[in-house]
């Protein structure tokens, strides 16, 4: 015989699941708005870059560029406030991995990783909004890398701190290109869902944009350091001039446009990402 106590505790049992199913459901359209967002940019700045590559780019190939290129296209102001909504749910997705979500797999290192990613989509929230409400993108991407790595060398044990940050960005962009070549992000893919071939084109964008993109970083990297071993702020490079480093090297601008479509690739990835991400 069930008692009215155990019938409420049921009903309270199945209401109690059908809110964490529909917070679930919600927390997991805003990681997929939010690798929207991301692919949405990394094309843009592979399309930029290339557009630099063959002397025809006016913008900076960087996010700056990025959404000025998006400003300016038909109803470019809603599309910059569409990446608003995107980065925002990228950085409450990447919030709620950091403190909510359970499991042997969610240990501190990766709880501490996903608060760091999702304060700094917190800020590239918050830089897009800016700019799409009218307040300009301020100083370039460039300049800005200049400034911070001023304003650190000034501090006691600056320069240390500037190699440091170097080596920190050499070694993310190392182990993002080492990931993405030994093909790690398909233990985060739903594979069952894709065909053999989806799953054949999706693992390439996986990893020639991955590999791309760790370049990119450790690039980037390579000039703090410089700049921190050089004691010069205006060593250090932006995504824009780190970039534009790559027509410097024996390849000339031919790295530079293998780097850019690699870029490219990275963007329609995080599309498949929204996709298909296990969230």
């Amino acid at each position: 015989m069930v008692t009215s106590s155990q019938v409420s505790g049921q009903k309270r049992t199945g209401g109690a699941a059908i809110r964490r199913s529909a917070e679930n459901q919600t927390l997991s359209a805003a990681g997929r708005a939010g690798f929207s967002a991301r692919g949405v940019v990394y094309v843009l700045i592979g399309a930029l870059a290339i557009q630099m590559a063959l002397g025809s780019g006016g913008k900076s190939a960087d996010r700056q560029g990025a959404l000025a290129k998006i400003a300016e296209q038909p109803f470019g102001k809603i599309m910059l406030w569409v990446l608003v909504v995107g980065f925002g749910c990228m950085a409450l997705w990447r919030s709620s991995r950091a403190v909510l979500t359970r499991g042997p797999d969610r240990k501190t290192p990766s709880r501490l990783l996903d608060g760091g990613r999702a304060l700094f989509y917190g800020f590239i929230c918050w830089a897009t909004a800016t700019y799409a409400a009218g307040g300009g993108q301020g100083s370039s991407g460039n300049a800005q890398s200049k400034d911070w790595t001023a304003s650190v060398l000034k501090l006691p044990y600056g320069q240390i701190l500037v190699a440091a940050g170097g080596c920190l960005l050499i070694g993310i962009g190392t182990v993002l290109a080492l990931r993405a070549a030994m093909r790690k992000f398909l233990r985060q893919l739903d594979t069952a869902a894709m065909s053999p071939r989806t799953k054949q084109i999706v693992t390439g964008l996986g990893v020639s944009g991955g590999v791309a993109r760790g370049m990119v970083f450790a690039a980037a990297g390579i000039f703090v350091l410089t700049a921190a071993i050089q004691f010069d702020a205006d060593e250090a490079k932006g995504v824009d001039g780190t970039l534009r480093s790559f027509t410097d090297t024996p390849m000339g601008p031919w790295l530079l446009v293998a780097v850019a479509i690699g870029l490219i690739l990275f963007g329609v990835f995080s599309f498949a990402s929204a996709r298909w991400r296990r969230l």
